[in-house]
């Protein structure tokens, strides 16, 4: 088992210092953003990405995946892949496909899976395996069940579910995400940490309360952290875990200074350390 930070929260701060600092609170690894305004922009991965694994491996960090936008086997998936294969990253996390609601959801699942079955040829190609994130509202797939639908047809060893309690709560919070792992068992191959609560927001012109989600610190949400790793547990997961510090922004119950989200990650790993 190991610890990536996601460095989605911490691309204002210079990669090295980054880094170190990664190093320092406890941490395994990084999950680099390698796609349109994360860390290495996907045109310069050729020469950009191994300067930051370079970088990480000098701070004694591993790169453990990728955060990409690849969502179609294309010349650029094939580069991203190529590159990440020759210095030694097995795994990245895909793009997102989206649902754009109301009719023809089964369609828009059978592009999904085609285009993620083209992808999962490209990993063969390259030896990287593409992981699908679970990711709630209007995304494709927006749970756990929904995602089996999608890759129950393909080997584990040729694509992985991105596990992510956060979305799978929203969309499943009684069983429905405990019953989305059961079925992802034999795929999961990445696992992402964070919190939300749910918090009023207006009246719509009918007179209905309508709720948003905010991001808040682990010990404070909605989804049962705990839970959700002991059923990992109970599947013999050792895998990787990214923790997702995104409390910066509207969407996060406070909008943090980088100094402060450093802070926040720091107390959410000593928390998180005491359920794996």
């Amino acid at each position: 088992m190991q610890l990536a930070c996601f460095a989605k929260s911490f691309q204002d701060m210079p990669f090295d210092k980054f880094c170190r600092t990664l190093y320092d609170l406890g941490f395994d690894g990084v999950d680099l953003t390698v796609r349109k305004g994360g860390v290495v922009e996907p045109a310069d991965v050729v020469e950009q990405l191994p300067k930051a694994v370079n970088t990480l491996h000098e701070q004694g960090l591993k790169f453990l995946f990728l955060t990409t936008d690849v969502t179609d086997a294309d010349d650029k998936a094939d580069r991203l892949f190529g590159t990440a294969a020759s210095l030694g990253i097995d795994r990245v996390k895909l793009g997102y496909y989206r649902y754009v609601p109301f009719g023809k959801l089964a369609d828009q699942i059978a592009d999904a899976r085609k285009r993620v079955d083209g992808l999962a040829k490209l990993g063969r190609k390259h030896g990287i395996l593409p992981c699908v994130h679970i990711h709630s509202g209007n995304y494709i797939p927006s749970h756990g069940t929904l995602l089996y639908e999608l890759i129950k047809d393909m080997p584990p060893k040729d694509v992985g579910a991105y596990l992510d309690p956060y979305h799978m709560t929203v969309e499943g919070g009684v069983a429905g995400w405990q019953q989305g792992v059961d079925l992802l068992a034999p795929w999961v191959a990445l696992v992402s940490i964070k919190n939300f609560a749910w918090e009023r927001t207006t009246r719509d012109t009918s007179g209905q309360m309508r709720w948003a989600t905010r991001t808040v610190p682990l010990t404070e949400g909605v989804a049962p952290l705990p839970n959700f790793v002991a059923v990992l547990k109970k599947l013999g997961y050792d895998g990787t875990y990214s923790l997702h510090s995104e409390y910066k922004g509207s969407h996060s119950f406070k909008d943090m200074t980088t100094d402060e989200c450093l802070a926040q990650t720091a107390e959410d790993l000593k928390y998180f350390k005491t359920l794996v």
